[in-house]
């Protein structure tokens, strides 16, 4: 298994995964490129992809530079342990469901955190899937050094009702939970 950036030649699979793993119409060509756009900062891009021997999409991580996203009602900014311009988003991660327990997940987040830190970041925030399979998303993320900054209902329903999404577990109207976490860099010595 191999990290790489993620890169244009690796966008239909990221979508398709992104697909299976969160839900139908949860990301298109459209999101995609915004979300490189955001994660690019200093000409240094933040998102990533894990691949197998074959070059095969086994998961992948978006993630957006600070000043490079939009703070909205579903973030706590007066909680956040950094200021606002100082603060990274990671938006997206999927793990194919053949390769997850295998360390893909943090080796992405570490990928990431490693640019960020580059472009200037002091930190990460992100909003977790707390209905995810035994809130491994949660679990996860808290073993890497996030902590709960807050806890926001319907997070995605927004989502389903003005672009289609279709939550893997709700349906067609999402009601899950997304804790937000957030994860301060340590910066080399």
């Amino acid at each position: 298994m191999q990290i790489k950036p993620l890169t244009e030649n690796y966008f239909d699979e990221v979508i398709l995964l992104a697909n299976l793993v969160h839900g139908d119409n949860y990301l298109d060509m459209e999101g995609l490129l915004d979300m490189i756009r955001k994660g690019t900062k200093s000409g240094l891009n933040a998102c990533f992809v894990a691949v197998d021997d074959n070059d095969k999409i086994i998961g992948f991580r978006t993630t957006y530079a600070a000043t490079q996203w939009s703070i909205d009602k579903w973030c706590t900014p007066d909680k956040w342990p950094v200021n606002n311009d100082l603060m990274a988003y990671f938006k997206c991660s999927a793990i194919a469901p053949e390769a997850q327990g295998q360390g893909i997940g943090p080796k992405l987040l570490e990928a990431s955190i490693d640019v960020l830190k580059q472009q200037g970041a002091k930190a990460g925030l992100a909003h977790l899937w707390m209905q995810s399979p035994g809130n491994a998303a949660v679990k996860y993320f808290t073993k890497a050094g996030g902590v709960l900054i807050n806890t926001h209902h319907d997070r995605w329903l927004p989502l389903c009702l003005e672009d289609g999404y279709v939550c893997t577990i709700c349906g067609n109207e999402c009601h899950c939970q997304a804790a937000e976490m957030a994860i301060i860099f340590e910066q080399k010595q």
